[in-house]
């Protein structure tokens, strides 16, 4: 069963602003970055429903990683990165909550 905590609108928001990134950097011609971005944003999604190996700390670091080569790379027609910055720090946030680094209260 799913509980809503803030927690969880936090990993939600952290994956569709990461899908909907993925999605506009396909689009641009950034294939393969971007499937991967899609794939590890899908997955981060998934996780909130169905039980996934891997995890959402594990997920949230691949996708701060896939973020931070994209916005260093950069290719194609996009002009603004500021998308990719706003999954980049939800997505660091998902990873220091779910790895137990950071405590607020009311949040985990």
């Amino acid at each position: 069963m799913f509980t809503f905590t803030w927690l969880a609108l936090i990993v939600l928001a952290a994956g569709v602003v990461a899908l909907v990134d993925g999605i506009l950097r396909l689009r641009a011609r950034s294939a393969l970055l971007a499937a991967l971005e899609i794939i590890a944003s899908a997955l981060l999604l998934a996780s909130m429903f169905f039980p996934i190996p891997i995890g959402q700390g594990v997920l949230a670091v691949v996708l701060v990683v896939l973020l931070l080569i994209a916005l260093a790379v950069r290719g194609g027609r996009r002009p603004s990165p500021a998308l990719g910055v706003i999954a980049l720090i939800l997505n660091a946030a998902v990873a220091l909550f779910a790895f137990g680094w950071l405590h607020v209260p009311g949040i985990a």
